[in-house]
């Protein structure tokens, strides 16, 4: 080695020294996520705004639903008040982004806990159960998943729904939206024969409109859980939202909750 190399390293060497030992910079330490929460005194909530029940608009501007209701009780367990909670939009396809990049403190948005999203974000324990059904128009033939073979079948983006017809019906064609609103358009004009999601979403379809019917079979068990970022900053947040959850179980709120806005 010649001697500019050697006078290179020796300058690098001293850079790092000085860095190390004057600059002292210091250690990074990832944010506790629950801690954040409770300095700003504000829980930041992702909820779909277009799944009717879980969460939408109703004639006033007002948001309200099943989400809202739990996302309102939690908050009252993290902060004191259910009225310390900003509702933020998401989407089945977005909703893991704005955890991750910390846009929002938790979702409560209908997310199926899978192996596959627990890679990515963390999430509470259930809170409440759904399955995989089928919407179709009254005037339909199609009785179960196999009569979807080579039929148009929608699904939303990011969703479970998308993921299992690939494996229960891999022959249907699968059109993508990015609404359940979009899906039903596309049901009523026959642009599609099915609509294939949780059954606890698609219910109020039926129920508003008497041309539409929901198949009665399920084809999943699908767990709904808190989501919220993973990391080391997370333990704290995980294990109040389990205690909330396991409390408003015992205490009959979550059953209510589900009662008002699901039925038995």
């Amino acid at each position: 080695m010649n001697k500019l190399g050697v006078s290179l390293i020796l300058i690098f060497l001293c850079l790092v020294c000085f860095y190390f030992l004057v600059l002292k910079p210091e250690k990074y330490v990832e944010e506790d996520i629950y801690d954040s929460i409770q300095k700003s005194g504000v829980l930041r909530v992702g909820v779909n705004t277009d799944s009717r029940p879980f969460a939408f608009y109703n004639e006033k501007g007002e948001l309200q639903g099943y989400d809202i209701d739990l996302s309102r009780r939690i908050a009252e367990h993290l902060l004191g008040s259910g009225e310390n909670v900003k509702f933020i939009p998401v989407t089945p396809s977005s909703r893991l982004l704005k955890i991750s990049t910390g846009e929002v403190d938790i979702v409560i948005a209908t997310m199926t806990i899978t192996p596959q999203r627990e890679e990515i974000i963390e999430f509470s324990n259930p809170y409440d159960v759904a399955g995989q059904a089928i919407l179709v128009r009254n005037s339909s033939k199609i009785s179960s998943m196999s009569d979807l073979s080579g039929l148009n079948v929608g699904v939303i983006w990011g969703t479970t729904a998308e993921k299992n017809m690939n494996n229960l019906v891999p022959s249907a064609n699968i059109l993508g939206f990015k609404s359940y609103h979009d899906a039903y358009k596309a049901l009523k004009s026959g642009r599609i024969e099915a609509i294939t999601s949780d059954d606890t979403i698609l219910s109020r379809f039926a129920l508003e409109d008497n041309q539409v019917t929901l198949l009665p079979k399920r084809y999943s068990r699908e767990p709904y859980g808190i989501g919220f970022k993973k990391g080391k900053g997370a333990d704290k947040l995980k294990n109040s939202l389990n205690d909330a959850i396991y409390d408003l179980k015992q205490k009959n709120v979550i059953q209510s909750i589900h009662r008002r806005w699901l039925g038995d």
